[in-house]
């Protein structure tokens, strides 16, 4: 443990503690969570202006924003090595830091070929978020809380994909596209400030981890990876993410290509499957820590939950039959509430399973899965909506959550008369 760093039992822990150190902690992460993804989308809503001044097309934007999911995958297993060597504190200081600066130098490009870079350096950054957070609620929660702490900085991704596209909008035309860049990533600074100040005398929290904390063996990506637990995770993760992906990604675009709706109607709708997605984030993550607290063990909670969501997202497949626009959406938000309940679940699964000063490195291995789901799916869909139609793939997305559940139970589950 990092010299300087108080420890308390989650018993002792004084309730100014409780009321203010941790939760002002998991603020931070919420915002954190919140700016990753509106410096992520700045350029998504900002490339037709950006190209036109670039002078970059189509093809040459698609290659720009692909050096960004290879940086993003890759980065995830430097980014848990680093983040557990230096601690959560200094760690997600240090990539917010990165990605902000990454972000406002993106203000500045004048070719395709800076722009490549500026964007290759975000993702970089950005993978650190998503093995510090879980980290530092491995440290700050005990096992019934954990479920609603990873919920509620989870929910951020979805504040940021909603509140991005006007924020960055007003910013492009009162100031200029390069303004937008630098003053959304000038607000990550303003993040460390305060992250920095909120964990003050903050001690840390011992109680159901410290179990954890004396298995796990030798740290290094090669011994672990010898764990079926975190590869099967990582299979999970690599098998359920493709289904977000496609309606983060793909959804609008069949509304409008397949279903003939307008690009402002179907603005000022898609707000719904966002918000589907972080009830599922808070409501997956309350209910699993719920019951924790009425006795059932961490592992068995989250898979409880996960269970229902893997029986739920398979609804998505009656989009297929080509249901009224209305159904369409109550579809599509079930699916991003399940997945959603699914991920929260998962995530805090792992927290729960392995020894925290390896959590990050392990989420580092579990999140490059889902990067390369994202990516190998990404190109499979895209085939299969050009060559044949959307139900084909709206078909094929509803095995995925019921094969993600077998493939987590198995990564975890306990051999025979071994018990939970």
């Amino acid at each position: 443990m990092a010299a300087g760093v108080r420890t308390v039992s989650v018993v002792d822990g004084s309730p100014s503690f409780r009321s203010r150190a941790r939760w002002g902690i998991l603020a931070f992460l919420f915002l954190s969570t919140v700016l990753n993804y509106v410096d992520r989308q700045t350029l998504s809503i900002l490339a037709p202006i950006v190209q036109a001044d670039l002078g970059i097309d189509d093809r040459g934007y698609a290659t720009i924003v692909q050096w960004f999911l290879i940086a993003y995958t890759l980065a995830h297993l430097g980014a848990g090595w680093l983040t557990d060597r230096l601690g959560s504190k200094l760690g997600l200081a240090l990539f917010v830091g990165w990605w902000s600066l990454a972000n406002m130098l993106t203000g500045l490009v004048q070719s395709a070929a800076q722009l490549g870079a500026a964007r290759f350096a975000l993702g970089l950054g950005e993978a650190g978020n998503y093995t510090a957070a879980p980290k530092t609620v491995a440290e700050r929660f005990p096992a019934q809380e954990r479920g609603f702490a990873v919920g509620v900085y989870t929910a951020g991704a979805m504040v940021g994909a909603t509140i991005a596209p006007p924020l960055i909008g007003w910013l492009a035309l009162a100031h200029g596209w390069r303004a937008a860049f630098m003053a959304t990533g000038a607000l990550g600074f303003v993040w460390i400030v305060g992250w920095w100040l909120v964990h003050r005398g903050a001690p840390l929290v011992t109680a159901d981890t410290d179990a954890t904390d004396e298995a796990g063996g030798r740290g290094g990506w090669l011994p672990l990876l010898r764990q079926r637990p975190v590869w099967g995770l990582a299979l999970a993760r690599m098998v359920t993410d493709p289904v977000w992906y496609f309606y983060l990604f793909w959804f609008p675009k069949y509304m409008i290509d397949d279903r003939g709706m307008g690009l402002m109607q179907m603005a000022q709708v898609a707000w719904i499957v966002y918000l589907a997605a972080d009830m599922g984030s808070l409501i997956g993550g309350w209910g699993s820590g719920r019951l924790v607290r009425q006795g059932l063990t961490p592992a068995r909670s989250r898979l409880c939950l996960m269970a229902g969501a893997a029986l739920l997202a398979p609804l998505g497949a009656s989009i297929a039959g080509g249901p009224s626009i209305t159904m369409t959406f109550v579809f599509a938000a079930i699916v991003a509430f399940s997945h959603l309940v699914f991920l929260t679940n998962l995530t805090t699964l792992a927290v729960d399973t392995f020894p925290r000063r390896h959590v990050a490195t392990i989420f580092g291995i579990i999140a490059a899965g889902s990067g390369l789901g994202g990516m190998l799916s990404t190109r499979l869909v895209g085939e299969f909506a050009s060559a044949q139609s959307y139900g084909t793939v709206f078909l094929a997305m509803a095995v995925l959550h019921p094969l993600g559940w077998v493939l987590a139970w198995w990564a975890v589950r306990r051999p025979r008369g071994n018990g939970e």
